[in-house]
């Protein structure tokens, strides 16, 4: 069989006492700071997510993140200039203007920064927030890791590369992590709302424990889409009750692994920037296919413990491949190359092909 019409991710199992009400921890009596009722926990079960619309101080924990994308910004656009890309470094604009003029003048720019594998230190605080990892207590227990595939996401207006289609996001990790519950925390940087790109969800789609069937690749990206009608059969959900959470600043959005969502297009004038973490128990499979290992954020046995960011920053994940006999690789990429391939490609079949899935399909073969 042509291996790029296999869909080595469709195991067809199902795991819903992973995901669903049973796999719900006794909750504290008394809560620590950033922990919520019961009802809300229950809901994540039962539902597969939560929204809280205030959790982060946006002046003292958000708007030194949005310090840091300046700089990131700043960086590539002086790389981009000395690189002889483009012509203007577009000083003048702000944190929600400047990557869209970059990438007038060089397309993909927005690629670029979606690859870099910095995670500055704003960001860092944030992940590993003590409020944030009481919260992920409540669903996971006293030991917490930080999965490595975080993600600074860069929404520039009406750009295909910004808006992600249906997906669960274990469509984008290995199977042997199919029976890893995964809290993913979506923070925006911004109000996100309709206009502007929030996020899409359906409820309840989690409930089977239940990957299903994906496709590669959507468009000119690298993103596979789980199309409605494998919804509807598979895991028994109805894109006509998909809900749209409109986030404000300082808010967060809580969800399963499981959960089919995706990210609506930015019709605005503006970017919205976001950023997802996403948090397991330690020890369990992480679906990084073995590209990189789990930070620590939180341990039973070393409750003071501190968090050890050096070996998670030592390795870009976007930048390294597994060869065949296991050992990784720098993949060598001119540092203006604006192709994203991952072993994801080729869990599911190809339907369609574009550079992303022809550099993944190359590097396999």
């Amino acid at each position: 069989m042509d291996p790029q019409k296999a869909a080595p991710g469709y195991t067809g199992e199902e795991h819903p006492e992973i995901v669903d009400i049973r796999a719900m921890l006794p909750q504290p009596k008394e809560l620590k700071p950033g922990q919520v009722p019961e009802n809300l926990i229950k809901q994540y079960f039962e539902e597969g997510y939560f929204q809280l619309d205030k959790f982060f101080d946006p002046s003292t924990e958000l708007d030194p993140c949005r310090e840091a994308i300046n700089e990131l910004v700043d960086e590539l656009a002086q790389k981009l200039y000395k690189g002889g890309k483009i012509k203007n470094l577009h000083e003048d604009c702000g944190v929600f203007e400047r990557l869209t003029k970059l990438d007038e003048e060089f397309p993909g720019a927005n690629v670029l920064l979606h690859k870099t594998g910095k995670l500055p230190e704003a960001f860092m605080k944030i992940w590993g927030n003590e409020r944030l990892l009481n919260l992920m207590e409540q669903i996971l227990g006293p030991d917490v890791a930080g999965m490595p595939d975080w993600s600074l996401r860069c929404k520039i207006p009406t750009t295909e590369a910004a808006t992600v289609p249906w997906h669960q996001d274990l469509g984008y990790q290995s199977v042997d992590a199919y029976q890893t519950l995964v809290v993913t925390v979506w923070i925006p940087f911004v109000d996100a709302n309709e206009q502007n790109g929030c996020m899409q969800i359906l409820p309840r789609g989690h409930l089977k424990g239940k990957v299903g069937r994906h496709y590669s690749c959507v468009g000119d990206t690298w993103y596979i889409n789980l199309p409605e009608e494998e919804m509807k059969n598979n895991l028994g959900v109805d894109v006509k009750n998909a809900k749209i959470c409109p986030v404000p600043y300082g808010g967060i959005l809580v969800f399963s692994n499981f959960l089919p969502h995706r990210s609506l297009e930015n019709y605005s004038n503006g970017i919205r920037w976001s950023v997802d973490f996403r948090f397991k128990k330690t020890g369990l499979p992480n679906g990084m296919h073995g590209l990189k290992d789990d930070v620590i954020l939180r341990s039973s046995k070393d409750p003071d413990m501190e968090i050890d960011w050096s070996m998670f920053n030592s390795l870009e994940r976007l930048k390294i491949l597994r060869n065949k006999d296991g050992s990784i690789v720098d993949r060598k990429d001119d540092e203006f190359d604006t192709i994203i391939s991952g072993p994801w490609i080729r869990k599911w079949e190809l339907v369609h092909s574009n550079k992303h899935t022809d550099q993944a399909w190359k590097e396999y073969m």
